[in-house]
């Protein structure tokens, strides 16, 4: 009779146990089918086929102060692979800021009112639409830009790495004699490009590499040279590579409990797939989240239009293009105004923006203003989520599994 017992309850354990087994292999393929829904794909099937030694040029022009009109600013100084290719702080800080980070704060330096963005998978396949309100765009097969109909080049990159070195107060400092260089139309510009690839020319270095790898004669070098490596690099160096969770999908990889309960709920409830898929998650579309505004913003007065002051049609007031998702986790702080400190309070905004809000410290037109975007935000997806403390924990996990390094190590040139 004992044993009988005993064989009873060890068939019973070993069937329970069949049946984690099978709800665990279950959960699994739930979460690979919604990925693979969601379009992703392998990291090598976004890659773009790259020249090695521009690549290599367009690093040293990456990091060089020679392409910021007063010689005081790198595209480097706010894009650092210790902030995840970033700058770590709120909004950009752009001419005369010094040092990197918080180092920049301290120092001072005029205010670029938008948080910078990272370069991960940038200039992939079907990457064709950048900056936060989507001021180079080229996802319905017409690239469109500040350039209008003078487009320096086909590719929504290059013609994008241009524009830095053009902004007053990121690469142009705003003060008397470059006031001539401000006023905003594209034979301005010209006149810039001119003396920054000037500069590049006489450069002992910059100049023959540049030279050298673009096949052409030092003395011919123009600006479209200096943008094509700039591009070059990012396309090589931030492209994307295998995450833990591409591993998970494509090579049955590990994910821990915690990572596919965060997966599943990013695919599921949280909704967050609506706008974060394919394969750099992101719709590489316009969204309004009513996070806070910090700063004076891009229209100065704490506010931002975003995608309006793009296209001035009134729908896209407040929309911003979906950031992708690739290490996410390093780049705090969030939002277009970096508003937001932390992974789990970016989540937490999507779904419950007023946790953030005081109206007793807001002006009659703060709250106005946040009014209008909580209008937008309300007919998403997103209106009506709950999610509790072990979700947003859950998502975090998840979102940690979208980590990888870059290629090369940035640093700033002296």
């Amino acid at each position: 009779m004992k044993l009988d017992i005993k064989k009873a309850a060890l068939t019973v354990v070993v069937a329970l146990c069949a049946t984690a087994v099978f709800a665990a292999g279950l959960r699994e393929e739930v979460l690979r089918d919604a990925a693979l829904d969601a379009g992703l794909v392998p990291a090598q099937a976004t890659h773009v086929s790259t020249r090695p030694e521009l690549a290599a040029v367009g690093q040293l022009l990456f990091e060089s102060r020679l392409l910021s009109l007063n010689e005081d600013t790198a595209c480097a100084s706010c894009h650092l692979d210790r902030f995840g290719s970033a700058d770590g702080l709120p909004i950009a800080l752009g001419t005369e800021a010094e040092g990197v980070g918080l180092e920049r704060i301290s120092n001072g330096g005029d205010i670029v009112p938008r948080n910078a963005l990272p370069f991960w998978g940038r200039g992939g396949v079907d990457f064709d639409v950048f900056f936060w309100d989507g001021k180079v765009d080229a996802a319905n097969g017409k690239l469109i830009s500040q350039f209008g109909d003078s487009l320096p080049s086909a590719d929504p990159l290059i013609v994008a790495v241009h524009l830095p070195p053009a902004e007053i107060g990121e690469m142009v400092i705003d003060y008397g004699p470059t006031h001539e260089l401000q006023t905003e139309e594209v034979s301005t510009a010209t006149v810039l490009y001119a003396k920054l690839a000037q500069r590049i020319q006489n450069d002992d270095v910059l100049g023959p590499d540049l030279a050298r790898a673009q096949g052409i004669q030092q003395s011919e070098i123009e600006f479209i040279d200096i943008a094509e490596a700039i591009a070059e690099f990012i396309r090589r160096n931030f492209q994307l590579k295998p995450t833990a969770f591409h591993k998970f999908i494509f090579e049955d990889g590990p994910l821990t409990e915690q990572e596919i309960e965060g997966g599943l709920l990013f695919y599921g409830r949280g909704g967050c797939a609506g706008c974060h898929n394919g394969p750099y998650f992101s719709d590489m579309d316009f969204h309004s989240i009513p996070f806070p505004q910090f700063g004076f913003g891009k229209n100065g007065f704490g506010v931002d239009y975003g995608r309006f002051n793009v296209t001035l049609n009134e729908a896209d007031k407040y929309a911003f293009r979906t950031p992708p998702l690739y290490n996410v986790s390093k780049t705090a702080p969030y939002s277009h105004s970096g508003s937001i400190p932390t992974l789990s309070g970016a989540i937490l905004a999507h779904v419950d923006p007023l946790v953030f809000i005081n109206p007793e410290k807001m002006s009659v037109n703060d709250r106005v203003e946040y009014y209008e975007r909580l209008k937008n935000w309300s007919s998403t997806s997103l209106n009506g989520v709950v999610m509790n403390s072990r979700d947003i924990a859950a998502l975090e996990s998840f979102l940690a599994t979208l980590n990888y390094e870059s290629e090369m190590l940035i640093k700033i040139v002296d």
